[in-house]
């Protein structure tokens, strides 16, 4: 969702206004995509290295969803981002408390 908000961001008329957005979108997908490489692996399993990972994919979708919120009320892509960010770092701020 965040690539395709970032590019959304891209074909806007304010696009200079969106700037801060479309970074923020392209480094939360790049670290989310991470956790999903390293969640995903069966090989064996590091707990303070899938925190870490984690705790940076949660604060990338904090960042993200907060940069979308700023927009969501003229942009339908940055309010969907915004809420799927919500929802991702909810999902690993759970995992995190389950790791203990």
């Amino acid at each position: 969702m965040k690539e395709e908000c970032a590019d959304a961001c891209l074909s806007e008329e304010n696009v200079a206004e969106l700037v801060k957005c479309v970074r923020t979108n392209l480094d939360c997908a790049d670290i989310c995509d991470t956790t999903g490489r390293v969640l995903s692996r069966h090989t064996g399993y590091d707990a303070n290295l899938t925190r870490a990972t984690l705790e940076a994919c949660a604060a990338a979708c904090k960042a993200c969803g907060d940069a979308c919120a700023e927009h969501a009320g003229m942009h339908e892509h940055c309010r969907v981002c915004a809420e799927a960010c919500r929802r991702c770092e909810e999902a690993c701020r759970e995992l995190i408390n389950a790791l203990g």
